[in-house]
């Protein structure tokens, strides 16, 4: 099962027609994807499922109506055990960005970390997962599809935000500080997280 966001509702991909009585299933084939988004941007509609009897198909078909832009970007930790975050759109971010061509995904993500916060010395430690939302970019409707991973740097110098990117504060986090950003921030970004930090804020935990 996979989930795709548009905003903060997700869309479930799956291969099971039916996965709750609250869920509007339709085969992934069939769906008007395009209207379907607006009806869940107009709140006409919350729970839906995707789906397809080949778990291996569920994107080709998404892809084949949504053009995919590839990101990538990192969940950041210093010697203290506190994580990087951007304030962007009023809201709490982990730093990522679009990849670019010859690129590798991982390096996609160091630079677009580097860029965006000024931080250096970052070293891949694992491969988190890749989230996906919705976006629109120039009138039309795209696939974001985020790699992410977590990093590791010894770097104590000055944060800077990337103002050209909208990005207005950089900052560390300690964990309780990790927790009320959480609050302010995006549901596909809470999926990165171990659930220590979900926990204690109930409004914070992904079913």
């Amino acid at each position: 099962m996979y989930k795709v966001f548009v905003k903060d509702i997700p869309i479930i991909l799956s291969t099971k027609k039916e996965i709750g009585d609250k869920y509007t299933s339709i085969p992934i084939k069939k769906v008007k994807l395009k209207k379907l988004i607006k009806k869940i941007l107009k709140g006409e509609i919350l729970y839906v499922n995707l789906y397809h009897k080949d778990e291996k198909k569920l994107f080709k078909h998404l892809r084949s109506k949504l053009k995919p832009i590839v990101a990538g970007g990192g969940l950041v930790y210093n010697p203290k055990g506190e994580i990087l975050f951007i304030y962007r759109n009023d809201k709490w971010d982990l730093p990522k960005g679009k990849a670019e061509k010859n690129e590798t995904i991982e390096e996609t993500s160091i630079r677009e970390v580097e860029e965006e916060t000024k931080v250096e010395g970052l070293q891949i430690t694992e491969f988190l997962q890749t989230t996906y939302h919705v976006m629109k970019r120039k009138g039309k409707f795209r696939l974001k599809e985020t790699h992410w991973f977590e990093m590791k740097t010894d770097f104590d110098g000055e944060l800077t935000p990337q103002e050209n990117e909208g990005i207005t504060k950089v900052e560390w986090k300690n964990f309780e500080k990790t927790q009320e950003a959480l609050k302010e921030s995006y549901e596909n970004i809470k999926l990165l997280f171990p659930k220590e930090y979900l926990i204690q804020h109930p409004e914070n935990r992904i079913s």
